[in-house]
Order: C-alpha cells, then sequence, then structure tokens
C-alpha cells in the first residue's frame, strides 16, 4: 500500500496533488489510499466538500483519522507531496488528539518518500527525528529549488481528474488571501480592481469592506476572468497559474520578478498533458520500484 498523507488545510494545493497521486497511481493498479489527517481547525466535511467541488466525486480510496479503510502494514510506504505535511504535524503536535498522533507516527516512523520543499528548513529536521522514519527517499523539483535533494521530480496537476468545467462569471479580478499574508499584500493592489473576489478563509485578518470568498467555493474557477498574482514569499508550485493557463483565463503577475521561485517557473510550463503526466510519475514509481524491488510495477 501506498498511503498518500495530507495534513494540509483543506484548500491547499497540496491535498489535490495528494488526490491525483492517488488516482493516477490506483488507475495502473498500484494500491493507494489518500490519508488525510485533518488540521485542527477542520472537520473531515471540509476536506470532502473542497475534492468533491474540484473533482465532482471521490474516487479513491479515503481516510480520515481514524476511519482509514486500510491496516497500515510494515511494508507499506508513505508518500508526502510536500515536507510540509511532515513539519506542520511536528509543529502542531500538541493540537492533534492522541489518536490522530498516534495515527502520524504509524505513517512517518516507515518508508517514506518526500517531494523536497523549503517551508521550514529547520524544523524539518528536527520533524524528521521526532517521527523517525525508517526510509526516506527523495524526489525535486530543480527549476523550483535549485539546492534541492532527490531525484527530479515536477508536481504536475492531473487534470484528467477535474469535473465539467463552465463559467459563471460572478466578478472580473481574483486574488489570493488564504494567509494574513497574502491577505496583506492583496490590499495593497485590491483598490485598483472594483469588480474583484479575495480567495481567503474567515480568519479574523479579513476586511469586510471587500469581496472575500470563502474555501471552498462552489464551481470556483468558474467565478473569475483573470487572476491577479500577487504572493510576496516563496511560491513552490502555484496550481491556480496552471489552471489559469488550462482555461485559457488572465493572469496578471503583480509581484517582484527578482523571486526566482515557481512562480517564474510555473508561468514558463506547458499545461500538463496526460502523456506528460505519465511520464513524470514513472520517476515516482520507479523510485517506489527501489524500495519493492520484489514488485515488477513498469
Amino acid at each position: 500500500m501506498i498511503n498518500i498523507l495530507c495534513t494540509s488545510k483543506p484548500g491547499d494545493g497540496l491535498l489535490c496533488y495528494s488526490y491525483e497521486h492517488c488516482h493516477y497511481l490506483n488507475s495502473i493498479d498500484i494500491d493507494s489510499q489518500l490519508c488525510i489527517v485533518t488540521h485542527p481547525k477542520f472537520k473531515l466535511e471540509d476536506y470532502e466538500k473542497s475534492l468533491k467541488e474540484k473533482y465532482g466525486t471521490i474516487d479513491v480510496p479515503l481516510g480520515f483519522d481514524e476511519k482509514l479503510h486500510y491496516t497500515t502494514a510494515l511494508n507499506d510506504i508513505t508518500l508526502i507531496m510536500g515536507r510540509s505535511m511532515l513539519t506542520l504535524p511536528y509543529l502542531d503536535k500538541d493540537r492533534y488528539r492522541p489518536l490522530q498522533l498516534t495515527i502520524l507516527h504509524r505513517l512517518l516512523s516507515r518508508k517514506l518518500i518526500s517531494v523536497y520543499s523549503e517551508n521550514h528548513p529547520k524544523d524539518y529536521d528536527l520533524a524528521l527525528d521526532y517521527f523517525k522514519p525508517e526510509l526516506v527517499k527523495d524526489l525535486c523539483d530543480y527549476a523550483v529549488y535549485p539546492n534541492g535533494v532527490g531525484e527530479q521530480y515536477e508536481k504536475m496537476i492531473n487534470f484528467s481528474c477535474y469535473k465539467y468545467h463552465f463559467d459563471r462569471i460572478e466578478f472580473d479580478y481574483l486574488f489570493l488571501g488564504t494567509n494574513e499574508i497574502y491577505y496583506k499584500e492583496v490590499m495593497k493592489y485590491i483598490d485598483n480592481f472594483p469588480s474583484h473576489g479575495i480567495l481567503a478563509y474567515d480568519e479574523k485578518y479579513i476586511n469586510k469592506k471587500y469581496n472575500n470568498i470563502f474555501v471552498p467555493v462552489n464551481n470556483f474557477l468558474g467565478t473569475f476572468k483573470s487572476y491577479v498574482y500577487t504572493k510576496p514569499y516563496f511560491d513552490p508550485a502555484p496550481r491556480l497559474i496552471q489552471e489559469c493557463k488550462w482555461l485559457n483565463k488572465g493572469i496578471i503577475y503583480l509581484r517582484d520578478t527578482n523571486i526566482k521561485d515557481g512562480g517564474l517557473v510555473y508561468m514558463g510550463r506547458p499545461v500538463p498533458t496526460e502523456q506528460m503526466y505519465s511520464d513524470n510519475i514513472n520517476i515516482l514509481i520507479k523510485t517506489i520500484q527501489t524500495i519493492w524491488p520484489q514488485r515488477h510495477l513498469l
């Protein structure tokens, strides 16, 4: 079993990448399940709603906390689509229920495939020491992280999973304000875009005078014409850029182009085709093969 662990919030891109990888691996007969250990602020219904909004249905083996569909076994592999899936539960461990911590230790103390990211560079080593995985295999997108470690691997969107898209425009410009830093940056520009929506969580830093739309949003990709990209710090994998390119929506790049990260990289990359996705994920499969040499996966 490949246990794809997600500990992020329900609107986070890593939940989507985790779901899409689980969907593809099962489609080629590699048994996988999506294991969601819910963030302390959210319930399982929030995750289900977010996945159904993007994909229409949930057609992968799905486990929430204690409700995992399968019993994990000693030779299972855990896959995390970003190192933050390890560091976030470590940093927030005092906020988790005892059963959640037990599940996290079970999933993270065995064989681990970790997609490189630099969200918490110092805390990652502390998290490794806390969970003590017996083996770690790294994958890395070197265009985004030139100083990373592991086999070259890109986070690609599996658009074949998406439900049918339709436009029902509610405002012209979309902004991303899903944390306090993002939201503060949006405030520098928002008054120049009267027809706008700010994607956000209902938190105390929200300015009620603006048109805030809260995660998850029904028919989200069909609600706007252009995405205004304003993230002020390192962005590893901006899914919305690729989604807008896929749908031929506008992208207004309102940030410092001296920031060398996924923003510029993903602006220059083509929308992934099914063949590109398959070729890329074969790298992951070969990594699995090194851990399970007796299994013929390709």
